[in-house]
């Protein structure tokens, strides 16, 4: 059984004072750079609504197409949503510092925290799955702890709505539910497991993620192929990366906060109800560590032992020589928001980001899409007008592809056509379009271009102008005499997942 005592007043006025602070920073460097390569892509996917896409469920562009839609066709139209999901997600955390007996200052300073979080204002400045799955993994957290405070099972029906949710934006959901039931059977109380509720909050999840599922199943199990394709080229590194990377994205200067959250949830008897969460918290390291996933995938549960510790860090800072503890600590935080601000969102011009592009890449990849269009478009204007009704603009990967999409029109470009995830489900061109391929290649890739197309030399190279050195700069753009055989024989071995 949970704690009995009543929960403090939920700390309306400073969390929706934090919240807002946070929504106008975002809000103003919203447009700053561009789009996301990612971005570009939801954006397409949104145009063919779908229960799945090879590479995820379906709720993330959907929620990009419907922000596009009523905000604005821009990137400050598109990111509302982020915006909106990363104020969500301030007040998740503020609720579970509550949830875990905070009283209003506690929760004003886990809101502060989640606020200058790295990973939440990085994810909150832009529209990606990990920026809703973040919102699902606090959602299902939080109703959690009720679950666990109440001990009321009923709540698991709650618990299973979220996660059902969740999974339709991104499976890695799943990980966090066997982390918080494996931390139940180790921690208890183990009588919420024998519960029938549990069953119905399992069916609740299995009932909303069901389309997906039954995509996936109808498709082929795609999206395991592009997750062991991850494993496979990235999954060494990022066990190596585990530890320093949480460490970065969350804030070095919130590990000891986040320490005292995980002690007090093992050991404090007022939060003992809650030992399971700290149980589970090793357990999905465990898991993220074992299938060499993302070093990120373990932030939102971080951000839970986060809220957690906000109690004793205040009760730190209440001891002895009091002014120069709070000097310090909020000079910690002031540090912690600055280094937040230059890693996580774009405020430095954009072709300096020195180390910090080291540490948060997806800055860079908001940079240059519409130079790389203008040198698709200068290869494009080197075919005779007469052949271009039968020729193809072929792109390697789906960022390219999907700025292309998105700028392609203005500079008198026809629609692309990619064999990089979803985008080869939208095509292939007909076997009518005879005529020459423009072909943007990845960059480093390349070797067996002959295989697929003929006579092809290069005719132009992108530059985005800010010497930034992303995924994209330096590709280079070919102009090929055609395909080695028909486009829907082609097709098949062009489509790639990574």
């Amino acid at each position: 059984m949970g704690e009995s005592r009543p929960l403090h007043a939920f700390a309306s006025v400073p969390a929706a004072t934090v919240c807002a602070v946070a929504a106008a920073l975002l809000t103003a460097l919203s447009g700053r750079y561009g789009y996301h390569r990612d971005e570009l892509y939801f954006l397409v996917a949104g145009d063919h609504p779908a229960w799945g896409y090879v590479d995820q469920p379906p709720l993330t562009p959907l929620i990009a197409k419907a922000s596009s839609t009523v905000f604005g066709d821009s990137p400050a139209g598109l990111r509302v949503a982020g915006t909106l999901a990363c104020v969500l997600l301030i007040l998740l955390v503020t609720a579970v510092a509550r949830e875990l007996g905070g009283d209003r200052r506690a929760q004003l300073l886990a809101a502060v925290c989640a606020a200058t979080s790295t990973f939440v204002l990085a994810v909150g400045h832009m529209v990606s799955t990990a920026t809703y799955d973040l919102v699902a993994w606090l959602a299902v957290s939080w109703l959690f702890l009720r679950l666990l405070r109440s001990g009321d099972p009923r709540w698991w029906v709650a618990v299973g709505a979220a996660a059902g949710v969740g999974l339709q934006n991104k499976y890695l959901v799943a990980m966090l539910v066997a982390a918080l039931l494996g931390g139940l059977a180790v921690a208890g109380p183990r009588g919420l497991l024998r519960s029938w509720w549990l069953g119905v909050g399992v069916a609740t999840a299995v009932l909303i993620i069901w389309p997906n599922l039954w995509w996936q199943e109808q498709h082929g199990w795609p999206q395991l192929t592009v997750a062991g394709g991850i494993v496979a080229d990235d999954g060494t590194e990022n066990r190596l990366l585990f530890v320093p990377q949480q460490l970065l994205f969350l804030s070095p200067l919130y590990v000891p906060v986040c320490v005292a959250g995980w002690l007090r949830l093992w050991r404090d008897r007022e939060v003992g109800w809650a030992r399971a969460v700290a149980v589970a918290y090793p357990l999905l390291c465990v898991q993220v560590i074992g299938a060499g996933g993302k070093p990120y995938y373990a932030l939102p549960l971080l951000l839970v032992l986060l809220a957690a510790g906000c109690v004793p860090a205040l009760t730190w800072l209440g001891r002895g020589a009091r002014r120069v503890r709070r000097g310090l600590f909020a000079g910690a935080l002031t540090l912690t928001a600055a280094m937040s601000l230059a890693v996580g969102l774009p405020v430095l011009p954009p072709g300096t980001p020195g180390p910090i592009g080291a540490i948060n890449p997806e800055q860079g990849e908001q940079v240059g899409w519409p130079e790389l269009t203008d040198a698709v478009a200068a290869g494009w204007q080197r075919i005779p007008a007469a052949e271009r009704a039968s020729s193809v603009v072929f792109a390697q990967n789906y960022g390219q592809a999907g700025a292309l999409v998105r700028y392609g029109p203005a500079r008198g470009l026809p629609a692309p056509y990619s064999g990089h995830m979803s985008f080869a489900d939208w095509g292939p061109p007909p076997d009518a379009s005879t005529g020459r391929v423009l072909l943007l290649q990845q960059r480093g890739t390349g070797a067996n271009t002959g295989t697929f197309f003929r006579d092809c030399h290069q005719v132009g190279r992108v530059d985005n102008g800010k010497d930034l050195d992303n995924e994209e700069q330096g590709a280079a753009v070919l102009l090929c005499g055609g395909t080695r055989e028909p486009w829907s024989k082609l097709w098949p071995r062009l489509r790639h997942f990574y």
